[in-house]
């Protein structure tokens, strides 16, 4: 389970009942005014800092901010040996054709790469570079990234280098609310505006490139008329009963009961019919990559007291044991209690269905991300 959601949240369990009623209408009234589904405003630019491959900022409407700087550089791959079973194989075939369908086969086996060639680090205010919340933030961004295992093959250059990126995550203000969204997207934007020189060397000949910026590519195609893979995103999302709410704020993660971090990634898209509008004729190939739990801040928060156990109210106060074993099994309206166990398999199913849903929030963040300009 991940740490917890965000810093604790000074509400007295009045206001923690009032909001957790408030929630749980139908449909439910958020502090804010939003809808269920309904993101944060944001501002966001690429192309920021000038000494990077990409780069991104993005900062929500309150308050807090990201930037995303990434970095490649050429690395010499570790050689890789063939196993014994293999190289029997075609001894006694001289034939060229079948020489060369080998020598593509590995080559497309080389081409896959390695985890080991993005390395990820996340800067929170505040925060020691080892602390749990800084660890699990990059280990959660680079599930997502490397999910798939299509990410690293971006970075085969030939089979004797291959680029190596550096991805620096950094929260420029303090974690008003869990920031695994902001820095999410932040990153999406930069992996998306990420170039790279173009090659001009040709098999395995030493990494010549050409000088003209201009002419370099971008990591992720831009292309609209092929298909194409797009870099993935990870949303958060709480449940409070049956209603599941996209994008908490700290104040709405002080009541939720389930808490889920769910990474989608665009395997490809497509535009039906030559001469149509795009927005229009475009599908999303969504999937899941990685669902994580995050631990709610509300099973820290301090639990109500009924009248009938409030001595200010005329009730009996009662001893530890009893005030411990009524907790349990106390379930008063209007007097808030910390959520305790899991959550059903129904609910976490239900919260995962919503944000994979044709038209769902996954699509609506993505076409938002997709009409920002690169630079």
């Amino acid at each position: 389970m991940a740490p917890s959601a965000t810093q604790q949240v000074l509400l007295s369990p009045a206001e923690l009942s009032y909001l957790h009623t408030s929630l749980s209408l139908t449909p439910p009234i958020r502090p804010d005014g939003r809808t269920l589904c309904q993101f944060r405003p944001l501002i966001a630019e690429t192309d920021i800092l000038p000494g990077t491959n990409g780069s991104a900022r993005i900062c929500f409407a309150d308050g807090t901010e990201a930037i995303v700087g990434i970095k490649a550089e050429v690395e010499k791959s570790r050689p890789s040996y063939q196993a014994p079973g293999d190289q029997n194989i075609g001894e006694d075939d001289d034939d060229e054709a079948d020489e060369e369908v080998r020598r593509s086969e590995k080559e497309a086996e080389q081409q896959k790469g390695l985890n080991e060639w993005v390395e990820m680090s996340v800067e929170i205010p505040g925060f020691r570079d080892d602390d749990s919340m800084s660890v699990f933030l990059a280990a959660m961004l680079s599930e997502a990234l490397l999910a798939d295992g299509e990410f690293t093959r971006r970075l085969w250059i030939n089979r004797r280098f291959h680029w190596k990126l550096y991805v620096d995550i950094l929260l420029l203000s303090q974690p008003l609310s869990y920031p695994l969204p902001l820095l999410s997207l932040t990153t999406h934007l930069a992996l998306l505006s990420t170039r790279l020189p173009k090659l001009k060397s040709e098999q395995d000949e030493d990494p010549l490139f050409d000088d003209d910026w201009e002419a370099s590519v971008f990591l992720y195609p831009r292309a609209t008329d092929t298909t194409s893979a797009r870099p993935p995103i990870t949303l958060l999302v709480m449940a409070v009963k049956d209603n599941i709410i996209f994008d908490p704020s700290k104040e709405e993660l002080a009541v939720a009961e389930v808490v889920l971090a769910v990474s989608v990634g665009e395997k490809s898209h497509g535009v039906v019919g030559a001469g149509m509008d795009i927005d229009s004729g475009r599908t999303r190939n969504l999937s899941l990559l990685a669902v994580r739990t995050i631990d709610p801040p509300s099973r820290l928060t301090p639990p109500g007291v009924p009248n009938a156990l409030n001595t200010a109210t005329g009730g009996t106060a009662a001893t530890t044991e009893q005030t411990s074993t009524q907790r349990e099994t106390l379930d008063e309206e209007g007097v808030w209690q910390p959520p305790r166990g899991g959550a059903k398999r129904k609910l976490i199913a239900a919260m995962i269905q919503k944000v994979l849903e044709q038209g769902g929030v996954a699509e609506e963040v993505l076409d938002g991300l997709e009409a920002v300009e690169l630079g």
